[in-house]
């Protein structure tokens, strides 16, 4: 579904959920497997705080009207309910005007990403100074003798990690802050996903 979309009209730079399945994980980070694929694709995913609906406003008042308007009551059969989600979908985005964006309609001010959907997605580079370890079939890294649980997301990923203090490194995949490893104490740090700053 996502890859049809990218295809269509793009990447975005980043992409707002709430914490459910499949967009986040108890792992580091909150990381899954759809979280990784999209900071391959240089997307960066923003999570909502739990239980904070309105950090989403947007998208929870379209849920709402969506099925005012197209759910309540259901129709018969797929085929008459398919029907009913694509004419709201083109009243929605074509006609109706929006009060968050001055009486207009999503289709006027829609522009298209500039970043397309890769046709290969390159993998991960790091500087030399940096650790480039690949991450093992149980989500670690092996690191100075010892295992390191990172994420069972990232299995089969490399990732970098950076020593910017006396036994503090920071975690790296892609341009994606992680987390901090503190190397003494052999634990791991989540921070909120960021990107580094090019």
């Amino acid at each position: 579904m996502f890859a049809h979309a990218f295809q269509e009209y793009g990447l975005p730079q980043r992409i707002r959920t709430d914490n459910g399945a499949p967009f986040a994980t108890t792992a580091l980070c909150r990381l899954s497997a759809l979280s990784v694929w999209w900071m391959k694709l240089g997307i960066r995913p923003e999570l909502i705080e739990p239980a904070s609906p309105q950090q989403n406003a947007r998208h929870e008042r379209l849920h709402r009207t969506l099925k005012a308007e197209a759910i309540r009551p259901p129709t018969a059969t797929l085929r008459a309910q398919q029907r009913r989600f694509n004419s709201f979908r083109l009243e929605y985005n074509l006609e109706r005007p929006h009060e968050a964006l001055d009486g207009r309609s999503p289709d006027s001010v829609y522009r298209p990403s500039r970043h397309p959907f890769p046709v290969r997605i390159p993998g991960p580079s790091y500087a030399r100074h940096y650790l480039d370890r690949y991450v093992s079939t149980n989500g670690g890294v092996r690191f100075h003798r010892r295992y390191i649980t990172i994420a069972p997301a990232l299995i089969g990923e490399r990732i970098g990690l950076e020593e910017f203090a006396d036994g503090r490194w920071a975690i790296y995949f892609y341009d994606y802050l992680l987390g901090h490893l503190d190397e003494r104490e052999g634990h791991v740090y989540g921070v909120h996903v960021r990107a580094k700053a090019r």
